[in-house]
């Protein structure tokens, strides 16, 4: 049964009134895969009445009222992705679109989803309930914040949101404690993960840089934004206040991570895995194709690419779900009338980071000083395969399992730095677990662009190409890799994206078909030198492209065709 998005459905329940509605700017897809869903199994697993709205109408009241007025509390969600993300391009051109909303036609999805869902429910519903922000599009934007559609630094997205409170991160555990102290009649100021307006600074917490320093100095924001990403592991961090205008943003530390056990409980809550009717009738939403039989392994990344935004959202420390509830994920899907016995993917943010964690970091949270795996990997972590590997084999195993993909991505350089069973790892994937192609996301090429990015140096890549090869060769099949490649990332110039062209063509083998030019988006390190034009570390000047155009002349250099370039040269 889906949580209810109708009134019919409340009736059918004997219910009145909810005690909480969640909005999102997605359809409703009761999945693991979907924040929001994930919330409201949470909250109605912990004994709460919960609605969800997806993609309101925001031009009249009939999709924001249909549920009637919250108990407790509205949730408003952007959605699964960052709604100015999910609505242009790098270059800033509309998406026609969206995977997310029936029909695939871009048409549902405000900009700034989550300022127009709080504008909404307050225009209808006259001192209302709290309102509280949550997802991603709110987490990266919860301090002061570059903002590459209006090109300016923006507030904290409650100060712009008419919104009362912010839950950050992945809030699995923050969002009952939440519902819990409101229930109580409690005001819910001491919930981790929660973040608020007072009128008052918290004299225990780290005081960053304020809003209108930032905005006249550029090193303040610099400043600001190092005290932020420093600041996000559940063990170490401490809380943090920013004034602004009269006011203060405070931020408390990060919510705890969940168990094994309590990530085996949230995976064994009864998602019906489908798009609710209500959206189904409006027509096919693809999103669904991706996620309905894929399983999610573990949270958490510590590759820490500094264009990506997974660390301060999920955090660098991996959470992994046991082998046992993974397994009985799979078993369930065999009940399902239209599973074809193939699982599209079976990983996470990184698929190969499965089962394995720093000790040091376990106990002391995540290093300020230094990251896992760059530029070197640390030696505290001793990546191994085995679990990521005994569990693929078992799958595999299961009656009523033909294929288990891993499409998720995985750190080639984590392969060749386990030295007991990462050749077994990759011969295994190359067996069993890809069809046709492989992907991986090296970047760029140049050593220089890459320090930039924090990613590896290409001698990691082509030794992984090279062991990628022959083990293909060994199996017999015609598979091959496809690389993610980046334009225009802040310090790359156009004699980079020669040098990268020149490399796949004479090394990779390649003309590549797909390059993607560079989206700042908020709360990251590339984003950070975007707007700034200094490194990230020395904070000494540097390139920057943000003329599109050039952008785009970026990108179509590597893509390029060329006439010498002939098959003959495929390995």
């Amino acid at each position: 049964m889906f949580l209810p998005t109708t009134r019919e459905e409340m009736n059918q329940r004997g219910w009145k009134q909810l005690d909480i509605i969640l909005i999102t700017s997605d359809a409703y897809i009761d999945s693991p895969y979907m924040g929001v869903s994930v919330v409201g199994r949470v909250l109605e697993h912990a004994g709460y009445k919960v609605g969800i709205i997806g993609q309101p109408d925001v031009k009249s009241n009939v999709d924001i009222t249909r549920l009637g007025e919250p108990k407790l509390f509205w949730g408003v969600s952007g959605g699964s992705v960052d709604s100015m993300v999910s609505n242009y391009t790098a270059t800033k051109k509309f998406r026609n679109s969206d995977d997310y909303t029936p029909g695939g036609i871009n048409n549902k999805r405000p900009d700034r989803a989550s300022l127009v869902y709080t504008n909404l429910i307050r225009q209808y519903f006259k001192n209302t309930v709290p309102i509280m922000l949550g997802g991603i599009e709110a987490s990266l934007r919860r301090i002061t914040h570059y903002d590459f559609w209006s090109n300016k630094l923006r507030k904290p997205i409650l100060f712009d949101a008419k919104a009362d409170y912010l839950l950050y991160g992945m809030s699995d555990k923050s969002i009952v404690e939440f519902a819990d102290a409101l229930k109580e009649g409690i005001e819910p100021l001491h919930v981790k993960g929660l973040s608020y307006i007072s009128k008052e600074p918290k004299a225990e917490y780290i005081a960053l840089p304020s809003h209108a320093e930032t905005l006249v100095d550029k090193l303040k924001f610099m400043d600001m934004f190092d005290l932020f990403y420093h600041n996000n592991d559940p063990i170490s961090a401490k809380g943090l206040c920013q004034k602004v205008d009269d006011r203060y943003l405070i931020q408390n530390p990060p919510a705890l991570y969940l168990t094994t056990e309590e990530m085996d409980e949230v995976s064994s809550l009864p998602f019906m895995r489908d798009v609710h009717p209500y959206h189904k009738k409006e027509g096919v939403v693809k999103a669904l194709e991706t996620i309905k039989f894929s399983i999610s392994t573990h949270q958490g990344c510590y590759g820490e690419c500094n264009f990506c935004a997974i660390t301060v959202h999920q955090g660098k420390t991996i959470r992994s779900r046991s082998e046992s509830s993974i397994l009985n994920e799979a078993k369930h899907f065999t009940t399902y009338k239209d599973f074809k016995g193939i699982i599209s993917d079976l990983g996470g943010p990184t698929a190969n980071m499965y089962g394995y964690e720093c000790s040091k970091k376990l106990a002391k949270g995540a290093c300020e000083d230094k990251s896992c795996m760059f530029p070197k990997l640390c030696k505290a972590l001793k990546p191994t395969h085995k679990k990521q590997l005994d569990l693929l084999r078992k799958v595999r195993a299961l009656p009523g399992i033909k294929k288990a993909f891993v499409a998720s991505g995985i750190r080639y350089d984590l392969i060749s730095e386990d030295k007991v069973y990462g050749y077994e790892y990759l011969k295994e994937i190359v067996e069993h677990h890809i069809s046709g192609q492989m992907k991986i996301a090296p970047e760029h090429i140049d050593d220089e662009i890459l320090g930039l990015m924090g990613k590896p140096g290409k001698e990691a890549l082509v030794e992984f190409k090279t062991l990628f090869d022959r083990l293909t060769h060994e199996s017999g099949k015609k598979q091959f890799l496809t690389y993610y490649l980046i334009a225009a990332h802040p310090g790359c110039e156009e004699k980079h994206m020669h040098s990268l062209k020149q490399f796949a063509s004479t090394v990779l083998k390649i003309n590549p078909e797909q390059a993607q030019v560079f989206t700042p988006t908020p709360s990251t390190y590339s984003t950070l030198m975007y707007y700034t034009g200094l490194h990230f570390k020395t904070r000494q000047p540097l390139f920057v492209e943000k003329d599109t155009l050039k952008k785009e002349k970026q990108k179509e250099i590597v893509v390029a065709k060329e006439r010498k370039f002939h098959s003959g040269l495929d390995s």
